[in-house]
Order: structure tokens, then C-alpha cells, then sequence
């Protein structure tokens, strides 16, 4: 009898595939990159078909080490809200238009002026903001009409590659839920939003829960991949909920850190409660029956990669982690608005950007360093505090993504936090979340908790400091006045580009 899982993961950087075993261990892995285009300010695409070749790419490697009849089933998770168009051949009309581009602030104001922002909020579960799938169709309808015209089938981008593997356009609910264009408490397309928007129904894949079978690989999928026909594809899950299954993030009040190239703090609820005010997303788990609220800053480790790649090319993350480490709290008074981006919580400005304040002569690379570790903490913070005030209150959070990794960084985000913070056994994170979703759909274990109790363990628990705790709450309400302090900026220097 198969006794392997499979997950594919299709995020921003890379394709990367994983086997695990019945005992959740990994048995074999790869990863292979993708490239990321910024053609305009603001503007953020990938080709689709590098997605499939990637994942071609790492399936076949890790079939050096699996058989493919040993593979029960697979499940796929990703990048959410990416924008992805086939026609009627099945061709990619355009590139994807991705999570992070951020283009679309005028659709997204034309769209909650039609419908009503508080009917988006009891529906949708959020404002409508420019990272989501729904105001990226307007766009290309508005600007690009040919391209709009010629379009049959929109996708996420999993979803393209599960195409690819099975000839079925669907996606999971918890990804679904990031096209802004269902209603998430009915878990199904919105009818009324749809006609509102003026899109057509059979222009969406369907709908399946996370780890419902929904499709199974075939010929063409075989020919390309080396797997077998037949092997059952469940629905899976948009990358947050798929990393938050891999930390075993399920019942209401658990919760999540994920400080990866955005940020997000993640909490699991058991009912449909959005946020009254639109500011956090509160859209469908992977796990049937369930939700998420879920809070997001566009750019968190992506800070750190971008000032390693601009200013320190040559030096080693650890080495800028230690830098850090030597630095007191506070940064030597340096402060870092991390919006390099834009942003989405708990300030929705796509003209937002990245900011150094209070550079003296003193201020080194350790000092950028450390501000912004703690800039991405502090914004990390917004979206905790906007959990608080829905009710709820963690005793402590998982960590994972590039920040977990760092000593510093990890001491850093639970002092800024206040919480103990902690990792779990596996650092597959949505990978992880993916194949778990697949031994759920293959029959291994009746549902998703089982299957998360026999995988998941607590380990490397960090606990804040409390002279840390005390600092920071301090230094926590200047963090706070610097995007109303330089708003205005942001708008101005939009504005001078577009002259």
C-alpha cells in the first residue's frame, strides 16, 4: 500500500516539493527558484509556466528517492490572491499579477463604493484591498481589455500547476477566500458580489474543501512530472492556513507568527467573526468547519533580504544577525518603518514605504541591522494587537519563516510581543501543511487534527525578557506615530513619480 505524502508548495521564490512518511518525518525534498519581475513601482509579476517548470523539476528530483506508486496523494499550497489567466487553449494570456503588487488602489475604491464597505466586511471578510484577486481582474479589464477578452479561466497560482498536473481548474476554499469574491461565511462564490463586480461565474475554478480529493493526476501530468496516473489530488490551502496546519494551528485562540518574505500572525477560530472594521482578514481554513483571522504586513524578512542585498551583498545573514546581536535595544534610537511594499495591516496604503529615522553618525550596518529585526517585529505587533481586540488573547505563538532562524531575531519578535514564542518540529511550514492535508484526503488519519497530534511537537520555546518587555513598550508608541507622521510623504513622492 502507498505510505507516502506529498506536498508542493508554489510561493513567491521558489516551487519546492516534499515526501513525508506516516510518521511525518520528510524523506525527501527540493527546491527549485523562480524570478520575481517589477516591470513598474509598485508592480510585482512571475510567469506561470516557471512555476510548472520548477515544479516539474523539484517533483522529478524527488522522485529519485520515492517511487512514485509509493504516493498516496498530494496536496498543493502557495502564494494566495495571485492572478493568473489561461483562454480558451489553456495558454497564459499575461503574467501573473501577485499577492504583493500593489497597483490596484483605484479598482479597490471603485469596489467598495459600489458595494459597501460594511457589506464587504460581513461577506468577504475584509476591506478590499489591492494584494487581492477581485480589484487585479478589474485592472486587466480596465487597462488591458484584449487581454481580458481572451481570458476563459482564472486561477491561483497552486492551482495553475494542480491544472498543469490534472486538467481540473480548482481551488480550495482557504485560498478562494483571498479572491475577495466568495462568501466566506457560506464558504462559495458570492452570486451577488459576482454580478455586483460584473464577473462571470464560469470564469472561476471550482470550489473544494482542503482536504477533499478533488482531482488526480493524468497522462500529460504524468508524462511531464513522473508520477503516477491516478494519484489523488486533494484541495490544499493558500500558503498562511497550510503553514499555520504545518505548526498545527487549529482550534480558536491558537496562533502564529510567520516572518517570511511577508509577515503574519495567524489565529484560528471555529466560527465566522470578522473583524467590524474590515482590518484583519478573516477568511476559510483548510480545516472543514473552521476560519482564520489573519493580519498581514507585505514586507517582513523581505526587509532584511533587501538591505542585505542593496548595502551588504557579500556578508552572511548570520553575520548581519550578530551585528545586531551587539547593538542595544532600541538601535541605538534608529527606527524603521518597514513598508517597503507598500502595506496591508493595520495600515491598507499601497503607497506606503519604507523609512530610517533618527540616523546620527553613530549608526552602522549593526544599528540598521537590529532596526529594522525590530521594525518587522513591531509591525508584527500592530496586527497581534488587532487580535486582542477581537478577544483574543495568546499565551504564547508558533514562530517560523528566516526570522526563526535567528537567535536574535526570534529574542527580538517574543520581547516585542510580549509572549513566549515557539517552533515546532518541522521547519516545512506550507509544504508541510500541504502534505498533511494529503494524508488526510488519502484516508491515513479520519482529520486534520489527528493527523496534525501525530506529526507536530513544541520545541526551542523563546521567552520574553521582562527589562526586553519593558523597553519595548516604551519604544512601541513612537513605532506607532511614524506611518501617520509620514503619510503624507508617501502620497507626495507617489504623486512626483507619476509627474
Amino acid at each position: 500500500m502507498p505510505a507516502y505524502f506529498l506536498g508542493i508548495d508554489v510561493s513567491t521564490t521558489a516551487s519546492k516539493v516534499l515526501v513525508i512518511d506516516m510518521a511525518g518525518a520528510v524523506v525527501a525534498s527540493h527546491s527549485e527558484p523562480h524570478t520575481l519581475a517589477t516591470p513598474h513601482p509598485l508592480w510585482s509579476e512571475q510567469d506561470p509556466r516557471e512555476w510548472w517548470a520548477a515544479s516539474c523539476t523539484s517533483l522529478r528530483a524527488v522522485l529519485r528517492d520515492v517511487a512514485a506508486d509509493d504516493i498516496a496523494a498530494i496536496g498543493l499550497t502557495g502564494q494566495m490572491h495571485g492572478l493568473t489567466l489561461l483562454d480558451a487553449n489553456n495558454e497564459v494570456v499575461r503574467p501573473a499579477i501577485l499577492w504583493n503588487d500593489q497597483r490596484t488602489g483605484a479598482q479597490c475604491a471603485a469596489m467598495t463604493a459600489q458595494v459597501g464597505a460594511q457589506w464587504l466586511y460581513e461577506h468577504i471578510g475584509s476591506l478590499m484591498l489591492p494584494g487581492f484577486t477581485a480589484p487585479k481582474i478589474a485592472w486587466v479589464r480596465e487597462h488591458e481589455p484584449d487581454a481580458f477578452a481572451r481570458t476563459a479561466h482564472i486561477l491561483l497560482p497552486k492551482d495553475y500547476v494542480r491544472f498543469r498536473l490534472t486538467g481540473a481548474y480548482v481551488t480550495d476554499v482557504s485560498d478562494g477566500s483571498g479572491m475577495a469574491l466568495m462568501d466566506v461565511r457560506r464558504r462559495a462564490w458570492s452570486d451577488a458580489l459576482l454580478a455586483a463586480l460584473d464577473i462571470p461565474r464560469a470564469l472561476l475554478p471550482e470550489l473544494c474543501e482542503g482536504p477533499e480529493v478533488c482531482a488526480y493526476i493524468s497522462a500529460a501530468g504524468a508524462e511531464a512530472t513522473g508520477l503516477r496516473v491516478g494519484t489523488p489530488v486533494v484541495g490544499g490551502a493558500g500558503d498562511q492556513p497550510a503553514t499555520a496546519i504545518g505548526s498545527g494551528i487549529l482550534q480558536r485562540g491558537q496562533t502564529s507568527m510567520t516572518v517570511g518574505t511577508s509577515g503574519v500572525v495567524f489565529t484560528a477560530n471555529d466560527e465566522y467573526q470578522p473583524e467590524p472594521d474590515g482590518r484583519l482578514h478573516t477568511f476559510c481554513h483548510a480545516v472543514p468547519g473552521q476560519w482564520f483571522h489573519m493580519g498581514v504586513m507585505l514586507s517582513a524578512a523581505g526587509g532584511m533580504r533587501w538591505l542585505h542585498d542593496a548595502l551588504v551583498p557579500g556578508s552572511s545573514y548570520d553575520d548581519l544577525s550578530a551585528l545586531a546581536g551587539a547593538v542595544p535595544r532600541g538601535a541605538d534610537g534608529v527606527l524603521f518603518a518597514p513598508y517597503l511594499t507598500g502595506e496591508r495591516h493595520p495600515h491598507p496604503d499601497p503607497l506606503a514605504r519604507g523609512a530610517f529615522v533618527g540616523l546620527t553618525l553613530r549608526s552602522g550596518m549593526g544599528q540598521l541591522v537590529r532596526a529594522v529585526m525590530e521594525g518587522v517585529a513591531f509591525g508584527l505587533r500592530d496586527n497581534l494587537e488587532l487580535l486582542r481586540s477581537l478577544g483574543v488573547e495568546p499565551a504564547t505563538a508558533a514562530v517560523s519563516g528566516g526570522a526563526s532562524k535567528s537567535p536574535v531575531w526570534r529574542q527580538i519578535l517574543t520581547d516585542i510581543a510580549g509572549i513566549p514564542l515557539y517552533t515546532v518540529n518541522s521547519s516545512e511550514g506550507a509544504a508541510l501543511g500541504a502534505a498533511i492535508l494529503a494524508a488526510v484526503g488519502a484516508g491515513a488519519w479520519p482529520d486534520v487534527p489527528s493527523a496534525c497530534n501525530a506529526f507536530i511537537r513544541q520545541v526551542d520555546i523563546s521567552t520574553p525578557d521582562p527589562a526586553a518587555v519593558a523597553d519595548y513598550a516604551r519604544l512601541y508608541p513612537a513605532y506607532r506615530a511614524l506611518y501617520p507622521a509620514l503619510r503624507a510623504s508617501f502620497v507626495a513622492l507617489a504623486e512626483f513619480e507619476e509627474s
